[in-house]
Formats: C-alpha cells, sequence, structure tokens
C-alpha cells in the first residue's frame, strides 16, 4: 500500500462497509500512529501504525540501511550468476550491524547503484518516497566519489580537467552535457568528483572525454551521509533518524 484514505484502508482490512467506518470512528475504535482517529478521509500510508480495538492492522516500520559496497558485487535485489548487495545482509529478518532494529531485506530497493566492481557507500531502504527524494535530478543530491586514474595528471592537466568538468561534458549517445561537477586532486593520480546526477557510468565516461581510464572508483557520500568508516566491506547498519533526516539538506 502506498497511500489510501483511512475508510478504505478499514474497509478493505476488516471486510465492511466503508459507509460503517464512520461509526467506529466516532466510537474512538480506531487509533492511527498513537491517536485516536476522528476523520475518515484521513491518509494512512504503508508506515501508518493502525490499530482496531486490541487488533493490530497494520505495523510496518520504514528500514533505512548503509552499505560499504564490496567490488565483485551486483547493485541488484536478484541475480542469478553474481552475489547482490541484498545477499550481504544476511538473515531474511535479520538484525543490522548495531542490533537497534530489525529489518527484512526483501522489502528493501536500492537508492541508486554502483557499478560491478565500484565501492562504497550504498543505501537501501523500503521508503520510496525517501529514496526518490535522493534519487530525482530535480533534487541535485551532491554524491562524491574516490576516483583512482591509469595515468599521472600534472598541475596543467588538472586545471583542464578542472575546466571541463565544470562546464559540463557532452555525451554524444544520449545528446546531453553532463551538469557542472567539481573535481579535486589528491595527487596525480587520484581525485574526488563530486557530482549531482547519475548517468550510465558518468564519472567513467567523464574521465574518458579527457583520455583518461578510471582504474578504481569508490563512492564516499551522498549528501551529508558519509560513509561509516566503521563498516568494512560488506558490512552495514541502520542509519540513525538524524542522518535520515539530514542526509538531504543543504
Amino acid at each position: 500500500m502506498k497511500r489510501a484514505r483511512l475508510d478504505k484502508f478499514i474497509s478493505a482490512r476488516l471486510g465492511i462497509n466503508r459507509r460503517d467506518v464512520r461509526a467506529l470512528l466516532a466510537r474512538g475504535r480506531v487509533v492511527v500512529d498513537g491517536e485516536v482517529a476522528t476523520q475518515i478521509h484521513q491518509v494512512v500510508d504503508q508506515f501508518s501504525h493502525v490499530r482496531f480495538d486490541d487488533q493490530l492492522l497494520q505495523k510496518h516500520q520504514p528500514s533505512y540501511i548503509m552499505l560499504h559496497k564490496p567490488a565483485g558485487v551486483v547493485s541488484a535485489t536478484k541475480d542469478d550468476k553474481h552475489r547482490t548487495v541484498i545477499d550481504l545482509l544476511g538473515c531474511d529478518e535479520g538484525a543490522a550491524a548495531t542490533g537497534q532494529q530489525s529489518y527484512d531485506k526483501h522489502d528493501l530497493h536500492i537508492v541508486g547503484r554502483l557499478d560491478f566492481n565500484t565501492t562504497g557507500l550504498m543505501l537501501l531502504t523500503n521508503d520510496g518516497r525517501w529514496s526518490s527524494g535522493l534519487t530525482e535530478p530535480s533534487k541535485k543530491v551532491a554524491k562524491r566519489y574516490r576516483v583512482s586514474l591509469e595515468k599521472a595528471v600534472s598541475n596543467a592537466q588538472q586545471a583542464e580537467y578542472k575546466a571541463s568538468f565544470a562546464a559540463g561534458i557532452y555525451f554524444a549517445f544520449e545528446d546531453l552535457t553532463t551538469r557542472p561537477a567539481d573535481i579535486d586532486f589528491l595527487d596525480e593520480w587520484t581525485a574526488e568528483v563530486c557530482i549531482v546526477e547519475g548517468r550510465y557510468h558518468q564519472i567513467k565516461r567523464m574521465f574518458g572525454h579527457v583520455n583518461n581510464k578510471v582504474v578504481g572508483l569508490h563512492r564516499q557520500s551522498i549528501g551529508r551521509l558519509l560513509l561509516d568508516d566503521a563498516l568494512a566491506a560488506g558490512e552495514s547498519r541502520v542509519l540513525t533518524s538524524a542522518e535520515v533526516v539530514g542526509i538531504a539538506e543543504a
């Protein structure tokens, strides 16, 4: 269920006429998220806690998971040939690494994929509205990557790279120009790149435009959320409430 009027939800769960729901509400027999419901047109969603008398009609909690993706793992929920990020989460209803919350891994979807050999921060959730807020291009949520390059880049070349990335790079196949991207060089072989979109193999293609091959790619952050240094490759944990709310804050 995504979103529905309360009378429709109660009618479907109890198998009663929607007109009868009004009487239940008038008697205070329906409680939504800890408060007595009074309006038939109140909207509930998949995470609303709904109780009728002593009967729990729905208790489906949102889950927000941080995963340190290793190389050689597919960003998918199912794959016949390779291990997936879902497989890394362990048991079907296992607690996260912190042990603070349990979740059903089969309810989760991926928030922004990473290539097969790309490592780093990956998010998984069962909250579609939250993930859309992070992945819709109009939101311009920044993603920062550490990039290892095949060829050394001199100081003069670094200035050229910065100008090209800031101006946007044209992708002929899609007939589009990438949005401005920031690039900072840590040394002549390593750079950090920040983008606000997620085109197919975007960073690798951007460096291909300046005739340099990416030999290592690691996502460090999404929005304000940094990959937890305590997580080894393949490990995961539940996000804190503050991380969930603050990830896309300016």
